[in-house]
């Protein structure tokens, strides 16, 4: 069955900057979109940057431009996301998420995506 694992979440200092990792299995990961997603307690789970299936593309959130970095190694079936510059409104849970070819209008939403990861914890503290 699809697996996807997160790793690399922590707490951290404000300013401070922190890798997670997501580890893919059981899909032909190629064919896939790969996302990030967060939820803070309290809000709707948010768009944070993807990558499209056709590995040319990413995207991120208004929120996260020139601090977050989404990046794949195919070979690997890994989807990576590089932050810096981590603020304390940056405190969520965060989600990895799998959509088969889907099309780069539509990486944004929740919806496109067939699975998810089980999320893992980023906490910022000022």
């Amino acid at each position: 069955q699809v697996q996807l694992v997160e790793s690399g979440g922590g707490l951290v200092q404000g300013g401070d900057s922190l890798r997670l990792t997501c580890a893919a299995s059981g899909l032909t990961f190629s064919a896939y979109a790969m996302g990030w997603f967060r939820q803070a307690p309290g809000k709707e789970r948010e768009f944070v940057a993807a990558f499209s299936w056709t590995g040319s593309r990413t995207f991120n959130a208004d929120s996260v431009k020139g601090r977050f970095t989404i990046s794949r190694d195919n070979a690997k079936n890994t989807v990576y996301l590089q932050m810096a510059y981590l603020k304390p409104e940056d405190t969520a849970v965060y989600y990895c998420a799998a959509g088969y070819l889907t099309p780069v209008s539509r990486l944004g939403s929740p919806n496109s995506y067939g699975y998810w990861g089980q999320g893992i914890q980023v906490t910022v503290s000022s």
